[in-house]
């Protein structure tokens, strides 16, 4: 090799390594994440977040892995046996992960798991110590020993001060578990230490990690629209794979392809695909039935990407065509959606969103003859569900109905109607409701087994919402000229 070829190589392999020293998007993101509730916990507290447990699907088999979404969100880790703590008052080492001890054997069997360099690097905790030494960790410190000489006396002063004074928050998940099962880590945990140590006050982090979560980064939208857009592709892909005779399970298994194939770490929950009757149940599970002519198609199925979680659902006629009956419940729900979405502006709520739904439900079902009274709530017998939800690292992500809605927030509007013979049926037989029964039965025998719901994702921003999931079809105009061609000429955000 000529010497005066050196100094150019040598300046190139600097680069490349640089680059690769840079903290990737992600990484910055969960720093900048931590550095917010850092300065939200105050230096007299320690936080500890852990993993969420592996689940045994049967005999020596897992159901894949999941990781805690809070636990997630700050760390960018999806293995188990991971735990944060946080700890706002040391001097220089305010953050330490603790992930699984490497066992080269095991991973034979079960895959690779981080080194505390890719841990660092994903991350972008410096301090990375592995799980086993946790319990040792935390002993010394409720114990204001210090730990090794990273976490020495001087490190630690101002939680081992708080400690002596009785002041110290440990911040925690408060998870509650369901009545009759073990308790969760996180009551193990506190079990342990509450024999064991004294000084500090139990506090839940949750409420603090709702408010952050609920706003979304730059990066996590980002994630978001990449989920959506997937979720988009793959609901068009069930589109084209319905037909009369072909079975439901042959959608999901279009839809799911797609997921997989661009890039997504699974479906955001368990595809929902149910066609005839089946459209009226709201988490139908099996997808085993055969399509027939004539009969609507229910899709509720979106991608996780990136540990973002879309929502999607289409409503549409296997043979390609809607007819009268099912369009008269289907431009009633499409009617109500879009409503719904001109309540959805910074400083709305969920709640208003819902209500301003019911009031145009309650009109409509009213003309189509299947309720006698818009002023009680006879509605709900054919719409049974809040019409919106957060979606985020959850598709049923934190936040309430009652918050209000600012920039950054994301969220669905999924309006539905649902007609089911079973539900008259099943009232009580009073006076009132043979009374009602007999005035609207002509209808629900007219609409029985239709059902329809239609959602989409949304992101509000500073001049109001904007659908994330607008390019699948959702006019009866749209669908039927989808179902022809199998094409779209897309829409307007």
């Amino acid at each position: 090799m000529p010497r005066t070829c050196r100094p150019a190589i040598l300046v190139v392999c600097a680069l490349l390594i640089a680059r690769s020293l840079a903290a990737s998007p992600l990484s910055e993101d969960l720093t900048s994440r931590r550095a917010k509730l850092l300065d939200r916990l105050g230096p007299e507290t320690m936080a500890i977040l852990l993993s969420a447990p592996a689940r045994v699907y049967s005999g020596d088999v897992d159901y894949e892995y999941r990781q805690d979404s809070n636990l997630y969100y700050l760390t960018g880790v999806t293995q188990e046996d991971t735990i944060l703590v946080l700890m706002p008052g040391n001097v220089s080492r305010r953050e330490v992960l603790f992930i699984k001890d490497r066992n080269p054997e095991r991973e034979h069997w079960t895959g690779h798991l981080l080194s505390r360099d890719e841990a660092r690097e994903r991350t972008g905790i410096t301090t990375v110590l592995p799980t086993s030494a946790f319990d040792a960790f935390l002993g010394a410190v409720l114990s204001r020993e210090g730990y090794g000489s990273q976490f020495d006396g001087k490190e630690i002063a101002a939680f081992a001060s708080a400690l002596e004074g009785g002041r110290a928050k440990l911040a925690l998940v408060m998870d509650a578990a369901d009545a009759g099962d073990p308790p969760t880590r996180t009551q193990q945990l506190l079990q342990r230490l509450r024999d064991r140590y004294v000084g500090y006050v139990p506090v839940d982090i949750a409420p603090t990690l709702k408010t952050f979560r609920m706003v979304k980064t730059p990066y996590e939208l980002e994630m978001l629209t990449r989920a959506t857009d997937i979720s988009a592709e793959a609901q068009m892909a069930g589109m084209r794979a319905a037909a009369p005779g072909a079975f439901e399970y042959q959608v999901k298994a279009a839809i799911e392809a797609v997921h997989r194939a661009r890039g997504a770490v699974s479906w955001a929950y368990p595809s929902i695909v149910g066609s005839g009757p089946n459209a009226t149940i709201l988490h139908y599970p099996e997808a085993d039935r055969q399509m027939q002519a004539g009969e609507l198609l229910l899709v509720d199925a979106a991608a996780n990407y990136g540990y973002q979680a879309s929502d999607i659902t289409r409503t549409y006629p296997v043979s390609g065509r809607f007819s009268d009956v099912q369009r008269d419940i289907y431009d009633l729900v499409l009617h109500a959606q879009e409503e719904a979405i001109k309540i959805a502006t910074p400083g709305a709520t969920l709640a208003a969103i819902h209500n301003r739904t019911v009031d145009v439900l309650k009109e409509g079902l009213l003309k189509l003859g299947l309720i006698t009274d818009t002023s009680g709530q006879q509605y709900a017998m054919w719409f049974t569900h809040g019409t919106s939800h957060f979606i985020g690292i959850d598709v049923h992500d934190v936040g309430g109905r009652n918050d209000v809605l600012v920039p950054g927030m994301t969220f669905t509007i999924e309006p539905g109607v649902y007609i089911r013979q079973s539900v008259i049926d099943n009232l009580p037989k009073t006076p009132a409701n043979l009374d009602l029964i007999g005035k609207i039965q002509a209808a629900v025998t007219k609409y029985a087994d239709v059902g329809v719901r239609i959602e989409d994702s949304f992101v509000m921003e500073a001049d109001g919402v904007r659908n994330l999931s607008v390019a699948v079809p959702k006019s009866i105009k749209d669908i039927e000229a989808f179902m022809r061609t199998g094409r779209t000429s897309g829409g307007a955000r």
